[in-house]
């Protein structure tokens, strides 16, 4: 794994599949912050949009995997992951949360793993999970993250433990990974990675399999030396599903060898008049949020949830919360519309029934919460001149995306780490050129919204 290239080479240098949109834009920043020119389709490849973005040197498509079944899953990734493997670029990664939300049912990242593999050539599949910009932390294994500025162990954070579809109860990757495939899996530690035994481990690891091998992150050496293992051991392709902290891994190594900018950074967002927010999450961070806009003099309006699944009521209240949201754009005021506040939310806590009550199950009752939220962001973007806007929560946001008929997004400037500020390109004139914001739930501070609007100050 000598280095005797003097630059990157020609083309593309990474293809990838990410699991809900928010995290796809995720990936998306750390590359163009870097230098490494993405975009990110919100549709299948095509030539077309593919031409019109000649130039850049990594191609995402967003997806929704996290929040789907491995029968999904299996009917789904491989026509995804095969497309993005023909457009030959030497790394096909499926991005995962830098939290890890997965589990053997829902958005399993073993299943992921078992239908990617087969399609490089590769003989390990790297992973590395950590991200210190975003304050993820991978250490022998167990994943960290910090939350209102303290670090937890994943089993024990105080929304990923409690995460209502996919709550995490073991921090080892090895554990919770293992559990979603028969795979082998492997770790190199920070140790061996700080003393420079990553070749040999790799080495040591080799067989008749392809392995999963987790790279510890926790600093900037280990991000380094993790990105030199993944980019120097890639042979004629890797598969791989990491977080976007193998994007900060790959740009660490890149710039260590003076290939790419050293102090390459996103333009900060400039301040809009106006913002409408459409919010699926029920995280903490994101309740949190909503309240800080409420009291800062945004208008909050929520979705009623047991009128949405039903079916003899769901169009009136989506008129009516798209009433209301208008009106307060055209007061001046930007607007909240959110389906939950919070883990304790009434409507959080008592999903299920309400599902049961309609007739659904969770996973159909999430989609329909997800459909009106759309059908909200769209009238009212429609219906107005407003000209940024904000979907939270990974899998609402998704089904947002895909109903104003973006074809396309690219990084146009800096907000917080994991959230940037995104233009769409679009066939409709109204949608081309939207400035948009998609943010997971775990991502920003309590005033996110409030920077959303004003912008960072230069």
């Amino acid at each position: 794994m000598t280095v005797t290239a003097t630059q990157l080479p020609e083309g593309l240098l990474l293809a990838y599949y990410g699991d809900d949109f928010t995290g796809s834009t995720d990936l998306m920043e750390a590359f163009t912050a870097a230098g490494v020119p993405t975009v990110l389709l919100l549709r299948e490849p095509s030539a077309h949009w593919i031409k019109h973005f000649q130039g850049v040197r990594c191609i995402g498509l967003a997806g929704t995997s996290r929040g789907k079944d491995p029968a999904w899953m299996e009917q789904n990734l491989a026509r995804a992951f095969e497309q993005l493997a023909s457009l030959g670029a030497p790394i096909l990664q499926y991005k995962v949360c830098s939290t890890f939300d997965s589990s053997p049912q829902v958005g399993s990242i073993g299943k992921a793993i078992d239908i990617g593999v087969p399609l490089m050539k590769g003989k390990w599949s790297p992973m590395v999970v950590g991200a210190p910009r975003l304050k993820r932390y991978q250490m022998f294994g167990h994943l960290f993250a910090a939350y209102d500025g303290q670090g937890w162990r994943l089993d024990r954070h105080p929304t990923m433990s409690r995460h209502p579809v996919t709550p995490m109860h073991e921090s080892d990757l090895r554990v919770h990974l293992g559990l979603q495939t028969t795979r082998r899996i492997e770790l190199i530690d920070m140790p061996a990675l700080k003393a420079g035994h990553g070749n040999a481990k790799l080495q040591q690891m080799q067989g008749k399999d392809v392995p999963v091998v987790l790279l510890d992150v926790m600093d900037e050496d280990t991000l380094v030396e993790s990105g030199r293992l993944a980019w120097e051991g890639r042979g004629e392709g890797v598969f791989t599903a990491s977080s976007s902290g193998l994007e900060y891994a790959l740009a660490a190594y890149w710039k260590s060898l003076g290939w790419l900018p050293q102090s390459s950074e996103l333009e900060p967002a400039r301040a809009a008049s106006q913002i409408a927010v459409v919010s699926g999450s029920c995280s903490p961070a994101t309740a949190l949020q909503i309240r800080w806009a409420r009291e800062h003099g945004f208008q909050t309006e929520r979705l009623d949830v047991k009128k949405v699944l039903d079916p003899a009521l769901q169009k009136t209240e989506i008129q009516r919360v798209v009433g209301l949201a208008c009106n307060a754009l055209q007061s001046g005021k930007s607007v909240v519309v959110f389906s939950a506040e919070g883990p304790e939310d009434e409507s959080v806590r008592g999903f299920d029934q309400l599902a049961a009550i309609a007739g659904m199950l969770r996973s159909e009752a999430n989609v329909m919460i997800g459909q009106a939220l759309a059908h909200v962001m769209k009238s009212v973007i429609e219906s107005t001149t407003i000209q940024r806007v904000v979907l939270a929560g990974g899998d609402s946001s998704g089904e947002v995306a895909s109903t104003l008929g973006i074809e396309a997004l690219t990084v146009m400037a800096g907000l917080e780490p994991g959230a940037p500020l995104c233009r769409a390109a679009s066939d409709n004139p109204r949608m081309n050129g939207l400035e948009i914001v998609l943010k997971g739930g775990q991502m920003g501070g309590v005033s996110f919204f409030g920077t959303a609007l004003h912008g960072i100050a230069t």
